[in-house]
């Protein structure tokens, strides 16, 4: 149901953004796509100060990332998203780069973060979704800015939504016995990393990062406090 609630939000939020940015004129948009970014490294640094032990965090991005690029995540993104914008004839006046990176930044955004691992299993646990109904609106409101200026590729991050978090919910009980508080604290942590470097690359487009490719730290994270744990470190 949480879940659910999620991804009507999103598109609902994402919907009056497509609507509305239009509208907007260049200069309005570009200032929108600033605070964007300011705020995307604002909560990413909150989120990455929430770690224990920032060398987890450097080892699990470092780990990460090398994966990533071995499995070309970014690049296989990256062809999702054009092929999501294919299959719904949405291609835009900006052309596919402006869907993708909507459609990419939005799904990292809404889905890296505690509130994604802990509703999910809160959700499937007890049926309960209020943290994922919290999530919902913010979400919502997120989606609107998102979409404002980075199109309709925003409101497909939904199906990432619903894939993540419907996954998360129906292993809750599975999922309850290894995310401990310091596997999630770390895990939010490097999700933080990774937030932060949607904020430089894609949209202060301060540096090209291939923040895709840093998404196995996410499962690398808690694999490191588990052995770190397993050998009482």
């Amino acid at each position: 149901m949480g879940t659910l609630l999620n991804i009507v939000t999103v598109l609902i939020g994402g919907g009056l953004g497509v609507v509305f940015g239009a509208r907007l004129p260049e200069r309005v948009r570009q200032t929108v796509m600033n605070g964007l970014g300011l705020f995307t490294l604002a909560l990413g640094l909150q989120m990455t100060l929430k770690s224990e032990n920032m060398l987890i965090v450097l080892g699990s991005v470092l780990l990460g990332g090398m994966v990533g690029e071995w499995w070309r995540i970014d690049d296989r993104l990256n062809q999702l998203g054009a092929w999501l914008e294919a299959k719904s004839g949405s291609r835009g006046e900006s052309g596919s780069n402006r869907f993708i990176k909507g459609f990419v930044t939005a799904s990292l955004v809404f889905c890296v973060g505690p509130m994604t691992i802990l509703g999910s299993i809160q959700d499937g646990l007890t049926g309960k979704f209020e943290l994922l109904a919290l999530k919902s609106v913010l979400d919502g409101f997120a989606a609107l800015a998102f979409a404002s200026s980075l199109g309709v590729g925003v409101l497909f991050s939904a199906l990432t939504i619903g894939v993540l978090q419907g996954t998360l919910t129906l292993l809750a009980a599975q999922a309850q016995t290894v995310l401990t508080p310091p596997v999630i604290a770390e895990m939010t942590a490097t999700g933080g990393v990774l937030i932060m470097g949607i904020g430089f690359s894609s949209l202060l487009e301060l540096k090209p990062i291939r923040v895709g490719n840093f998404l196995p730290a996410l499962l690398a994270a808690p694999a490191i406090v588990l052995l770190l744990q397993a050998f009482g470190l």
